[in-house]
């Protein structure tokens, strides 16, 4: 088996387990404190998603979700030069597709959406400033660690919005995010050893899937 393979293997075991860790921690923390009501906070759109088109919810989990989120987090951790267009392609089409009205048709909304991304990615692959691109990289090469961990934390709050329409903080809400910032770590780490954005991606879509196969039979 190829030693990038086994790597990723290796590392989605390593995140299992602390994820299994957490949630017994998070278990005995409930038992001790039951005036921790995690029922207060409901991932409801995606339940909607799930209950009402449950293959556009397989595949905003499994395909599209890890490539976006890769590209908004991971792709600065050591970048190349397309990572780093990547990162400012997809954080300009995460804005953008804000505004795109929730009624259309899906699938043409995420064509939309491949088509701006495309051309975005071009534009600043071509039209960046070299010097700019060549510097930017270096930088962020020479401070991977601080980028990663930043990364991997941000990556933890921008999943608080699951939860709640707008930004807040609190005890109930961090316990929530800290398996996101535990996967963000992994995905930035298997990113730095295997030295590409896909594998970082592979190990996000794997991840989700877990999570899809355990959701899904409840719609069933």
């Amino acid at each position: 088996m190829n030693d990038k393979i086994k790597n990723l293997l290796r590392n989605y075991g390593k995140m299992l387990g602390v994820y299994f860790i957490f949630f017994m921690l998070l278990g005995m923390l409930s038992a001790a404190f039951p005036e921790l009501d995690f029922e207060r906070y409901k991932q409801l759109e995606m339940d909607l998603l799930l209950e009402g088109h449950p293959w556009k919810f397989v595949f905003m989990a499994v395909l599209f979700a890890p490539i976006l989120e890769e590209g908004m987090f991971r792709s600065i951790i050591k970048p190349t030069r397309n990572n780093l267009s990547f990162f400012l392609c997809c954080w300009i089409v995460f804005f953008l597709s804000e505004f795109i009205p929730t009624d259309v048709y899906w699938p043409l909304k995420l064509t939309v959406v491949i088509l701006i991304s495309l051309l975005l990615f071009l534009f600043f692959r071509e039209f960046l400033p070299d010097n700019f691109q060549k510097k930017t990289c270096q930088f962020l090469t020479k401070h991977y660690l601080p980028v990663w961990l930043i990364t991997s934390v941000v990556f933890g709050l921008v999943h608080i919005f699951n939860y709640v329409d707008t930004f807040q903080i609190n005890t109930m809400l961090i316990l929530l995010i800290i398996p996101r910032i535990i996967a963000g770590y992994f995905f930035g780490k298997i990113k730095i050893e295997n030295n590409n954005l896909l594998w970082s991606m592979g190990m996000h879509a794997m991840n989700n899937a877990a999570v899809v196969i355990f959701l899904i039979p409840r719609f069933l």
